[in-house]
């Protein structure tokens, strides 16, 4: 008997001993892999910061062993979310400056922008969030307030969009901006032949360049701030659309020495000394840093009237918005980059804009293959030119919320029939075969759970409008799921290691508290991340 029991414990140990030692294993959850398949498993075990398998939980526990066994007990787990086009270091420092999202009146802007001051004392007010189609008057503001209270101190509040700016005197005099102040793709607005204090996209550099140069301890804070925000909703990559050499070397050493670990993909902002440093010297890429792409500006945006359009603004007569960068020169870039391992991504907005740059990379790529050219935005398309995304070389790159916060009076400004082919977002998959999703933040929230609400939903938090906007563009749930993880990573070139929970792929997975594929459509904004996975090590 005693000889049965020894046998008998060494063949439990030798058992035991069959089983592959991992680091995590997480059982009992309803995990979405987003694979080909887009099926569902238990449980998945992780070792060196990437899946090793997934199945049933029995299985996973047959075959390995680890020190530490997560029960999810039934909660919900999806790949950590990508927003596929945000401006992460923006946000960061948008915590350090004066916040005017959700204003409801001029006079609530100039109210924060009084808190704030007598609060920090700087010596240049930069504020940004304002949107006066959210306000009773919804002209553009005037400077005549902020000179009166600010006369001595600079101040320039950009719009929540990044396409108009409102200056006061100071802040115009030190950009040495005047009434006879003329810049290409863009607009110093006046009345009467003064200065309102408003500026439209490219004047608007003209007050950035004198904007005081955060400390590089302020750049840091910044950082690891947007990546607290980040991971707090369950976002594990960001794509950050225009970024200088200066802050990827800094987001690379952050990353290096372990104190930021979010995953970032880096577009850079067009200008010389970026084109320049980066082109010739190729792609660079690590576990956490992918920098291989160049975001430009075709146009501003509808909200300011920038959006260059085929036809007059509805609610403008004979203004057609502006172009930021001239057809020609626009032209020259796309061959520049194409000639070099990156990728193009660029803003447009307008129906005009957008036929452009669809025809420029169709044309530019036509003997190209496997580039991944974004359109960003892609948010008012009219006539056939849907048709261009049929090219395997453009995707569309689009966020669902700015259709539900442009809603109100999108229609106002490009009339009924043209707005149709605006936010047309399942009409440009039906077309591609893939779209990649993101915020736009701090443009609009951070919130992933909000960008999948409107998708599904077209609906804004109080429900409107009933019946949802133009429902015929809305996405499904699991298109919108893939949109957030797979397709984006697709649109980084990432897809073979991030996107999905699939066996070698980073573990990087978020736990929900509730079932986003499942529970009523108007939960789904008020879903909470319970826990955020980097390389299997919650953040």
């Amino acid at each position: 008997m005693r000889l049965f029991s020894i046998l008998f414990i060494l063949l439990l140990i030798t058992c035991c001993s069959n089983k592959e030692q991992v680091d995590l294993i997480v059982t009992n959850s309803k995990t979405y892999t987003v694979n080909n398949a887009f099926e569902t498993v238990e449980a998945f075990a992780i070792k060196d910061g990437k899946f090793v398998e997934t199945g049933s939980s029995e299985d996973i526990l047959a075959q390995f062993e680890a020190a530490d066994v997560l029960d999810a007990q039934g909660q919900t787990i999806l790949p950590g979310f990508i927003d596929a086009h945000c401006h992460f270091y923006g946000l960061g420092l948008q915590q350090q400056r004066v916040d005017l999202v959700g204003t409801r009146s001029f006079e609530e802007v100039i109210k924060r922008v009084i808190d704030f001051q007598n609060k920090r004392k700087t010596n240049f007010i930069i504020g940004r969030g304002w949107d006066q189609n959210d306000w009773e008057d919804k002209q553009f503001p005037n400077k005549l307030l902020l000179d009166n209270l600010f006369p001595d101190t600079p101040v320039a509040l950009t719009r929540i969009d990044g396409h108009a700016m409102l200056c006061n005197q100071k802040a115009l005099d030190l950009a040495a901006i005047t009434a006879n102040t003329k810049i290409d793709g863009g607009e110093v607005v006046l009345e009467a032949g003064e200065l309102t204090g408003i500026l439209v996209d490219n004047p608007m550099e003209m007050v950035e360049a004198i904007f005081p140069e955060p400390s590089r301890q302020q750049q840091i804070d910044a950082l690891l701030e947007a990546q607290k925000v980040c991971f707090d909703l369950g976002l594990t990559t960001v794509d950050d659309a225009g970024l200088n050499r200066s802050q990827i070397e800094l987001i690379d050493s952050l990353q290096q020495s372990g104190d930021l670990k979010m995953r970032v993909y880096a577009m850079l902002t067009n200008n010389s000394d970026n084109l320049d440093y980066y082109l010739p010297k190729g792609k660079i890429k690590t576990d956490r840093l992918n920098v291989r792409s160049v975001k430009v500006y075709a146009d501003g945006a509808l909200g300011s009237r920038g959006a260059a359009l085929k036809e007059p603004y509805s609610d403008k007569h004979n203004h057609f918005g502006a172009m930021v960068i001239g057809p020609k020169a626009y032209e020259k870039l796309a061959e520049r980059i194409a000639n070099s391992e990156y990728q193009m991504n660029t803003h447009a907005i307008g129906d005009s804009a957008n036929r452009h740059v669809l025809k420029t990379y169709k044309n530019t790529l036509a003997n190209k293959t496997d580039r991944r050219w974004r359109v960003e935005h892609a948010q008012v398309i009219t006539d056939n030119d849907f048709d261009y995304f049929e090219d395997d070389n453009i995707i569309p790159s689009i966020q669902p919320t700015h259709a539900t916060s442009d809603m109100y009076w999108a229609g106002d400004r490009l009339g009924e029939e043209r707005v149709k082919g605006a936010y047309a977002y399942k009409d440009l998959l039906n077309k591609h075969g893939k779209v990649a999703l993101g915020t736009d933040f701090p443009v609009e929230r951070v919130s992933p759970f909000l960008t999948f609400y409107a998708a599904v939903a077209r609906q804004d938090l109080d429900k409107f409008p009933e019946g949802g906007f133009q429902m015929e563009n809305a996405l499904t749930r699991e298109e919108t799921l893939k949109g957030m993880t797979i397709w984006a990573a697709y649109s980084n070139f990432e897809e073979a290691e991030k996107g999905s929970i699939e066996t070698g792929k980073f573990a990087d997975f978020i736990i929900l508290d509730k079932n986003i594929m499942e529970v009523p459509v108007h939960d789904i904004p008020n879903i909470k991340v319970t826990a955020t996975y980097v390389d299997g090590v919650a953040q």
